[in-house]
């Protein structure tokens, strides 16, 4: 007998800048199948992949925001904890669960840290890599952020 875990938004947070996702699973006795597609249960088209394991727990990732690109982090062993941070709201996130996954829109502040031994961070983007695409000083995060508001008004 097959057994389905519903694709949802986890959480709701007031910011919209970034949210939980939860992914449907299917499986029985013989094991369990995540399957990830873009424009479906993955808000965007898929255009990088890549994944981060062997890092040791005291060591802090990321640290930068992306100006333009959008993310999905899914800990599909092990757990690390992610911090993320839009200007207005700071929140931090344990990766723990395979069937979920954070999305992480373009403009927010995100650190990856205490990771466990086993971790292996898988990441899905909407852009392929591009150096200029990262803003890696907090300072000017915020500068960027502040500018940003400023144009809107």
């Amino acid at each position: 007998m097959q057994k389905f875990l519903n694709f949802t938004k986890a959480s709701s947070n007031v910011s919209k800048k970034y949210q939980l996702l939860k992914f449907k699973a299917c499986g029985d006795n013989k094991g369990w199948l995540i399957s990830l597609e873009s424009s479906k249960n993955i808000p965007f088209e898929i255009k990088r992949v890549f994944y981060i394991f062997s890092t040791q727990s005291d060591v802090v990732r990321g640290k930068h925001a992306l100006k333009k690109g959008n993310q999905i982090l899914i800990s599909i062993c092990g757990s690390c904890k992610v911090s993320v941070d839009d200007g207005e709201n700071k929140e931090i996130f344990n990766l723990n669960n395979n069937k979920t996954g954070l999305l992480i829109n373009n403009m927010v502040w995100r650190e990856m840290f205490d990771f466990s031994d086993d971790c292996v961070l898988l990441v899905l983007s909407d852009h392929y890599y591009n150096e200029d695409d990262y803003i890696n000083s907090y300072k000017e995060f915020l500068k960027a952020l502040e500018n940003d508001r400023n144009y809107q008004i």
